[in-house]
């Protein structure tokens, strides 16, 4: 895969993506646009690489230019901290895109190599996860399902914003409530992507296994 499009094919098909359609139509991407992109009419930028990678679970330097690995698994089977939860009042996740030294946890018992993780931070998860907390989840990035229902998941919204939420139904199909811990209720809100939380690690295990990446 010496070209930048063949691994972005490469890498859209690995994550179950069938066509380049589906996968345009999965991250609200442009058809003709991404579908350039992968036949190698239109070459991307590093910025489009960086778009494409993290949908894909892959690492932006190997999509662009082939540099190091295809994913980001650290050492011995540990996985990428990819943000911290809790730390904005409406507790939206602030995510770490585009650092090139992650923080790296060890792979949670039945996870995956999609497996990533958020910290916690600050109190406004009492209940769930304390300060210094660890929650994992696979990033798989696919629709709600029913089992989901009820459940504290991790979502993301269509205006960009990554949340620790209930997720409830909202007043029509397609809609849902993000019920917070503390704070107000989302109502109906479009999600893009939901993922179940796998595992929650308590503050002073999560100290000792952390890897900080520098």
């Amino acid at each position: 895969m010496d070209d930048r499009f063949q691994r972005l094919r490469h890498a859209r098909t690995e994550k179950g993506y069938d066509t380049a359609a589906a996968a345009a139509d999965a991250f609200c991407w442009n058809r003709n646009t991404y579908a350039s992109n992968e036949n190698g009419n239109a070459p991307y930028s590093y910025r489009k690489a960086k778009l494409y990678a993290e949908a894909f679970g892959v690492r932006p330097e190997w999509l662009y230019d082939a540099s190091g690995p295809m994913r980001f698994g650290g050492p011995g089977g540990m996985v990428p901290v990819k943000g911290m939860v809790g730390a904005n009042p409406d507790g939206s996740v602030l995510f770490a895109n585009g650092q090139e030294a992650w923080d790296l946890a060890p792979i949670p018992p039945g996870g995956t190599e999609n497996a990533v993780a958020l910290q916690v931070s600050g109190h406004s998860m009492r209940g769930l996860a304390d300060d210094g907390a660890l929650i994992y989840f696979e990033d798989q990035r696919t629709p709600p399902t029913p089992d989901m229902l009820g459940q504290i998941v991790v979502v993301e919204m269509e205006t960009d914003e990554v949340l620790v939420k209930r997720l409830l139904r909202g007043s029509e199909p397609g809609r849902y409530d993000l019920e917070s811990l503390a704070g107000p209720t989302r109502r109906d809100a479009r999600l893009r992507w939901a993922a179940h939380i796998t595992a929650i690690i308590p503050p002073f295990q999560a100290r000792r296994i952390l890897m900080r990446g520098g």
